[in-house]
């Protein structure tokens, strides 16, 4: 698994973000996981905009995250806290990433702001 730096608007927002574009590393996820830090991150990575492949589960958490919805142009379409143990949480617009983070990083990010992945 490879890993990429998160930009928010043109300002490094996460270091080193574990890119998963398997199957398995997206199915593993942060389940069962211990309690991440703001500098850690998952990018979940589709091939297409797509809103049922981009969605998540969150049994098996220890904790909840902040969630991000990126569509294909690097715009943020959607953000939620999702809680532990819940079944299912979708974005309300086709997106292609998924970036699974700390909830505090939910306060800086925006529906609409620019997100780059290098």
């Amino acid at each position: 698994m490879s890993t990429k730096n998160i930009y928010h608007n043109g300002r490094l927002l996460i270091p080193n973000a574990k890119w998963c574009a398997t199957f398995a590393s997206k199915f593993r996820g942060f389940m069962l996981h211990a309690p991440i830090t703001p500098a850690e991150a998952l990018v979940l990575v589709e091939k297409r905009e797509n809103k049922l492949n981009t969605a998540i589960h969150m049994l098996f958490m220890r904790f909840d995250l902040g969630v991000v919805w990126v569509n294909g142009r690097g715009q943020v379409v959607d953000k939620t806290l999702a809680k532990r143990w819940r079944l299912q949480y979708s974005p309300t617009a086709p997106a292609q990433y998924v970036i699974e983070m700390h909830p505090s990083l939910l306060e800086v990010v925006q529906v609409g702001d620019g997100i780059e992945f290098r």
